[in-house]
């Protein structure tokens, strides 16, 4: 996962994912433009193994993160912008998240979340299982899309595979396992990147799941 090389930035002229747009408007009598970035809806699914109480996350590379931690550090050369891996390497953009994914097939939020829960940890679980936990959007300065955040319950007995997403589409993915004694250190440990939905999600938990079992 963190083996990358040879890092360097190019115009975006067209995407399977992304599509920037720019609209027009008038506000109070005022003519104004703004600039957005059409992108896929998501969901999100909050994982918690009760047979071993550890809650179930997934780690990643995210290239945006990379570059958004390092841009300063960027340089040019032969006229193309250049990363030195050797000076700033992939654990600047390495995150720590829930288990997710775009909503691109003809599926429901809810039959999207059980299968990148297949997919990405390797449990097999019963649709009825998905709890929906709230929807939000998300950046909501630039794209303004719609994430679905689910809670699942698994067992051991649930998982038939080791997960880690799909290496034909490129996914490069690790389970990470953190006890629930020690998840809620991860909500204020800075040096663990990770997007808002992962602290709300957790926040959610030791709200209404670790509290109500005590």
């Amino acid at each position: 996962m963190e083996n990358i090389s040879n890092v360097f930035i190019t115009d975006c002229k067209q995407s399977h994912y992304l599509k920037p747009l720019r609209i027009h408007y008038t506000q109070n009598g005022k003519q104004k433009i703004w600039d957005v970035m059409k992108v896929h809806n998501s969901v999100a699914v909050l994982v918690y193994n009760v047979s071993r109480d550890v809650l179930v996350f997934v780690k990643q590379f995210r290239p945006a993160v990379y570059y958004c931690s390092v841009q300063k550090e960027v340089s040019r050369d032969d006229g193309r912008e250049t990363i030195d891996t050797g000076k700033f390497p992939a654990s600047h953009g390495i995150t720590y998240e829930l288990c997710a994914g775009i909503i691109d097939k003809d599926m429901s939020f809810q039959e999207t979340a059980q299968a990148e829960v297949l997919e990405e940890c390797g449990y097999k679980v019963p649709l009825e299982k998905f709890q929906r936990i709230t929807s939000f959007r998300a950046g909501v300065g630039t794209t303004g899309a719609l994430q679905e955040l689910y809670y699942v319950e698994v067992t051991d007995d649930e998982r038939v595979g080791k997960g880690g997403g799909i290496m034909e589409e490129g996914e490069l993915i690790d389970v990470v396992e953190v006890p629930v004694d020690q998840g809620k250190n991860l909500l204020m440990d800075e040096t663990i990147q990770k997007p808002a939905a992962f602290l709300f999600a957790l926040m959610w938990f030791y709200e209404n799941i670790r509290k109500a079992s005590k």
